[in-house]
């Protein structure tokens, strides 16, 4: 399945919620998003329709996201279900990892491939101001959790931001050990929760990923480390657009998404939906497309499957400089 700019469209992320158990200063506000009524969110069997239908279509991968997926009920069964669906290869998810200490086990039975843990910083207090409500050690007894259930590989994603004065070498050091991928995502400023109304981060707090790369290498220097070299064929299994780097001898890999600083636009492989059933073809651009609506009306397959099309057809070639939308990332789907 192609797009009109020839692009092969796989892969679907599909936001459960826009409920979260933190309040990340980037992504929503401390009280928190007005929340969808119950009626407004896709059932679970309307989710599993439209994966139906888009594998039917050739989508081969699917990302569940939030808010958090692992506070939507009925999250294990959802992946049961996805997973018996033909043509579907892959099903990974993007958490905050605080509910994998119960339900890594489950999720990885139900056949969750891998999952990609949200993790900012390494200072617990840091970690309190940026989440304003949760606990650093929960989320490393979830990268633990999602170790010992066997997911392969276990991303943890780092958004970058200038102000936060991350070590990104000490995130680095953590594929050193053990088999984790450590990710840096450059900061976007997406939607109300950016800006002055926000967490007061903008376009001055973007880390670009060549000079994370050269600060990362600088600090190893420092500290008599090597420095890091090109991932090759150990880089992580995935289909994400992140250049991926390791230390000479570790066991995971560095990795750097510049979705900024150096557009992966002509390799974009995906749609998104929105929690309340609204299909985007593009993460920085407004225009939606109501698959709800035909899941619940008359029009059965043929309808969701148009939906998608038009959703296919209207993928821009790229987002031409714009940052931000609408919507805040908990409502969108990370």
């Amino acid at each position: 399945m192609k797009d009109s700019h020839g692009r092969v469209i796989d892969y679907l992320r599909i936001s459960l919620t826009d409920r979260c158990n933190f309040r990340c200063i980037y992504c929503m506000p401390e009280e928190g998003v007005q929340q969808l009524p119950h009626e407004e969110i896709l059932r679970i069997e309307e989710i599993v329709q439209a994966v139906r239908v888009a594998a039917d279509m050739g989508i081969r991968s699917i990302r569940l996201t939030g808010g958090e997926p692992l506070v939507r009920l009925g999250v294990v069964d959802l992946v049961r279900d996805i997973a018996n669906v033909p043509g579907i290869e892959n099903i990974s998810m993007t958490t905050n990892g605080v509910l994998l200490p119960r339900m890594a086990d489950d999720l990885k039975a139900a056949g969750l491939s891998r999952v990609n843990i949200s993790l900012d910083t390494l200072d617990p207090d840091q970690f309190r101001q940026i989440t304003r409500r949760g606990e650093l050690q929960q989320t490393l007894d979830g990268i633990d959790a999602a170790l010992e259930a066997g997911f392969n590989p276990v991303k943890i994603n780092a958004v970058a931001v200038r102000s936060l004065h991350q070590d990104y070498l000490k995130f680095a050091e953590l594929s050193i050990d053990r088999p984790l991928h450590v990710r840096f995502i450059e900061y976007m400023p997406v939607g109300e929760s950016s800006g002055t109304d926000g967490c007061g981060w903008g376009k001055q707090d973007v880390v670009s990923c060549e000079e994370l790369f050269d600060t990362i290498n600088e600090q190893a220097r420092a500290q008599g480390l090597p420095e890091l070299v090109a991932a090759g064929e150990d880089r992580p299994l995935g289909w994400g657009p992140a250049r991926y780097f390791m230390f000479p001898g570790a066991q995971g890999t560095v990795g750097f998404i510049s979705p900024l600083s150096r557009h992966f636009c002509s390799e974009c492989n995906r749609l998104r939906l929105t929690a309340d059933g609204k299909l985007r073809p593009c993460l920085f651009s407004d225009v939606e497309y109501d698959l709800r609506a035909a899941v619940r009306g008359d029009g059965g397959d043929d309808a969701v499957r148009a939906v998608i099309l038009e959703a296919i057809g209207a993928k821009p070639d790229e987002h031409h400089d714009k940052v931000g939308t609408d919507r805040g990332m908990s409502q969108i789907g990370g």
